[in-house]
């Protein structure tokens, strides 16, 4: 059995969830028997919506070896301390991949480092066929628990855009979200929206690779403690980079509908990345 651990909470969100559902819907259809190990009840739900139905939720890192068995692999996403656990991953698991944590990052044991680099989104996404709509769609991501959006409501009340909400929103929050854009959506409508929508602004880099993969215009918004790819690489696939909440930056592209080339995002290789 391979197993895909994915941190994910009401503070994290969900890319690592969202990256890690591509990976495991791509093994499924070559065979590999996987199960996705998430934090909690939300993030199951999620993933299910997102094509992957075996999850099981643990508390954290530490406890991998609660699910899986001796013999067992397992890739771990999360930039978790595992006080030392993973020697013991290394010495009870047939294989161990974990993404690095940053560029410097190197294996300490005999497990196998997965590149800061390496960036997997679900062939949904190659879909060609969804017809745009002239929309500025903005997700900030999941989770927004120190009220990052409503924080700079003079930054959002500057354009009209749509609001997709995070899967871990509160209700109360969302009525004050409500004076800020023209529209609301449910984190239901995520897949579609992303899809359909003709401009995408995201803090979320996973969203941002998603959304230029479905051939939206997108504009990532550098956030501290936000990153999941490095905005240079970003960059590098044609998606404006923009520091923070910049008003005029971000009036800039929107209205000369800046939109950059790049090199191609590439469906995911399984056979490279673990093979």
């Amino acid at each position: 059995m391979l197993y895909y651990y994915a941190n994910t909470s009401h503070k994290l969100g969900l890319e690592r969830l969202r990256r890690g559902a591509a990976l495991l819907n791509r093994l499924s259809e070559k065979g590999v028997e996987t199960q996705l190990l998430v934090n909690d009840f939300r993030a199951g739900l999620v993933a299910r919506e997102l094509g992957v139905s075996e999850y099981v939720t643990i508390e954290g890192i530490q406890d991998i070896d609660a699910i899986a068995q001796n013999g067992d692999s397992i890739i771990i996403d999360s930039l978790e301390d595992d006080h030392g656990r993973l020697v013991k991953y290394c010495q009870d698991f047939d294989t161990v991949w974990r993404f690095a944590h940053d560029g410097e990052d190197k294996a300490v044991h005999s497990e196998i480092v997965i590149g800061l680099d390496t960036v997997l989104v679900d062939d949904t996404y190659f879909d060609d066929k969804v017809e745009k709509e002239e929309r500025t769609l903005f997700f900030l991501g999941d989770a927004d628990y120190n009220k990052t959006v409503l924080n700079n409501a003079d930054f959002f009340k500057a354009f009209d855009m749509e609001l997709l909400l995070g899967n871990y929103f509160f209700v109360k929050y969302e009525d004050d979200l409500a004076k800020l854009f023209t529209t609301l959506h449910e984190p239901e409508e995520y897949e579609n929206l992303i899809k359909s929508s003709s401009t995408v602004v995201t803090a979320s880099s996973q969203t941002a690779l998603e959304a230029k993969v479905a051939g939206a215009n997108v504009i990532y918004l550098v956030l501290p403690e936000r990153e999941l790819y490095a905005p240079a690489l970003l960059e590098s696939y044609g998606i404006t980079v923009i520091d923070g909440f910049d008003n005029e930056k971000l009036s800039n592209v929107l209205q000369n509908n800046l939109s950059k080339d790049g090199q191609n995002i590439e469906k995911i290789d399984e056979e490279r990345i673990l093979f």
